[in-house]
């Protein structure tokens, strides 16, 4: 091979490479929900619920659906009305990688996203939960973290370290944990901290600090339980 086809050959290769480097999910279209999107959609659902009488565009689901995965937008109505032209490439009915959700319906509804790269990593965790469970019934409990939390004994699991997953917001590691009904719960209470230190907040002790988050990030909380204010800092919140 002389050296120019050699050459050619090597810049085709890199070529290659880096196009696998990025696939589907890393397309432009995928990447997070940028601000045109949410608002795009905002509109829609406000114009829906205007003609609806109140209504809103999403899914039916149980009451006991945890409050931020529980309110999942449905574009074919949204479609069916014309409100909406198109599904918004980063939205997983178009193959992207968030689940578009409401939160404060009740009030004012405002269009958020789920990180579903979170919602897989967590899969992968609950897989490992579940084999236990198979044979021991019970989860792998670990050491108690609060009164109705427990982490997660790796050992048991045959994990070679704690269980967690990557902040959608902070890109830092969140531990996993498990509550005493069997659910896996992400812990985001170093995000909020660092939000509270950061910023100005109005929240007080009794107030549920997951909205920080959600009042600075177009991304939901989700699998987790609320959090209020002790000593300056986020702690669980089971009563809320």
């Amino acid at each position: 091979m002389s050296k120019v086809h050699f050459t050619a050959f090597i810049i085709l290769s890199l070529i290659l490479l880096s196009g696998c480097m990025y696939p589907e999910e890393n397309l432009s279209k995928n990447q997070i929900a940028n601000d045109e999107q949410l608002v795009i959609v905002q509109n829609a659902v406000d114009q829906y619920q205007e003609q609806t009488g109140g209504l809103l565009p999403i899914f039916t689901k149980d009451n006991d659906t945890p409050i931020y995965q529980k309110y999942v937008i449905d574009f074919s109505l949204l479609k069916q009305r014309s409100l909406l032209a198109e599904i918004p490439g980063t939205a997983f009915e178009s193959g992207g990688t968030y689940q578009y959700v409401l939160i404060d319906v009740e009030t004012e509804p405002k269009v958020k996203v789920i990180d579903l790269q979170l919602s897989n990593e967590l899969r992968q965790i609950q897989q490992h939960v579940s084999l236990f469970r198979s044979d021991h019934t019970y989860p792998p409990y670990g050491e108690k973290i609060d009164q109705y939390v427990f982490s997660l004994d790796h050992n048991k699991m045959n994990l070679d370290s704690e269980p967690y997953v990557k902040s959608p917001y902070t890109g830092n590691n969140l531990p996993v944990y498990i509550s005493t009904e069997g659910e896996l719960i992400v812990d985001y209470r170093s995000d909020i901290y660092q939000l509270m230190q950061e910023n100005d907040h109005p929240y007080q002790e009794g107030d549920d600090l997951r909205q920080l988050l959600t009042d600075h990030y177009p991304i939901v909380p989700a699998y987790s339980i609320p959090y209020t204010m002790e000593d300056g800092e986020p702690v669980f919140a089971f009563d809320l």
